[in-house]
């Protein structure tokens, strides 16, 4: 084909038939009930071996952003411990049997990682299940809108902030004693760290947590030759939207005042996080990659 009969995928148009609407489904919510369904790049992804033999546990692994992150590590040759609450089950078990079909492992580790002691045994058992450890992505979140500062609710800021800082720094202390120079740890983070809106400032805050927590990691680590870094999506179609993370008539339309004129499907977050897991960032740390549609951040 010569260069000139070349078409290319207009990125506005891309993912666009993928509307969002308002809709609602308790805590925490199912992707297989998801209407309309997210693009995880179930029939999409592609890989090109950039991760084989490498072994990752990815909390939040059942939905969203970190299902989009378990299929990708898979088709680029990882191996997968895949962490979610049990009430995610039916979503997680579609995850397992899509890492399995590229004929990797995949380790399923239901449990809340609120609990302290099940952040230490989620990473022995998925170093067990996956004979070692040399990527870890932090990924697991939680987010409930509230309509002013008055009516937040103190159980719901301290679930947020169990769930957004306080277990990525267990699982992280559980995991170091694992991972070896040329391991790499991943945040996810969000625009919210660095636009918070006032109806979710209390995860607002575990995101802007969540980015100092990251580069003084990398500082730390970074001699011993662990790399630490962030990806920081914008609007993504996720279970997490529904779930009170924001008011039904919001999602009308949501992620349209992004400047490619609609919202991210977690598929569009994935490569970044291979980037970030493969040698080609051997040079990058202590960055946070923002796949936000445009916005004004640093």
């Amino acid at each position: 084909m010569s260069p000139d009969q070349l078409t290319f995928d207009n990125p506005v148009e891309r993912h666009a038939h993928i509307v969002p609407r308002a809709s609602w489904q308790p805590f925490p919510g199912l992707d297989a009930e998801l209407t309309p369904r997210a693009d995880h790049g179930e029939t999409t992804y592609r890989g090109t071996g950039r991760l084989v033999g490498r072994k990752a546990l990815i909390t939040g692994a059942d939905s969203g952003v970190g299902a989009a992150v378990a299929i990708a590590f898979a088709r680029e040759g990882a191996d997968v411990a895949l962490s979610y609450l049990p009430d995610e089950q039916v979503d997680a078990d579609a995850i397992a049997e899509l890492v399995r079909a590229e004929g990797r492992t995949a380790v399923q580790l239901p449990g809340d990682i609120q609990d302290r002691e099940f952040c230490r045994s989620l990473v022995a058992d998925a170093v067990a299940g996956l004979g070692g450890l040399d990527i870890l992505v932090n990924n697991a979140a939680y987010q409930v809108y509230h309509n002013s500062f008055d009516e937040l609710d103190e159980d719901n800021l301290d679930q947020t902030f169990r769930t957004n800082l306080y277990a990525m720094f267990w699982i992280t202390r559980e995991a170091l004693p694992h991972l070896g120079p040329g391991s790499t740890i991943i945040n996810s983070t969000s625009v919210q760290g660095y636009n918070p809106s006032p109806m979710i400032i209390n995860y607002a805050t575990t995101k802007f947590g969540i980015n100092g927590f990251t580069k003084a990691l990398a500082h730390d680590l970074a001699p011993r030759g662990i790399r630490v870094n962030a990806v920081a999506p914008g609007p993504v179609w996720t279970p997490l939207q529904v779930t009170d993370g924001q008011p039904p008539e919001k999602l009308e339309g949501f992620g349209s005042s992004s400047w490619l004129g609609r919202t991210s499907q977690p598929v569009e977050q994935a490569p970044a996080y291979v980037f970030l897991a493969s040698p080609e960032s051997s040079f990058v740390v202590g960055e946070v990659i923002n796949v936000n549609g445009g916005a004004n951040v640093p």
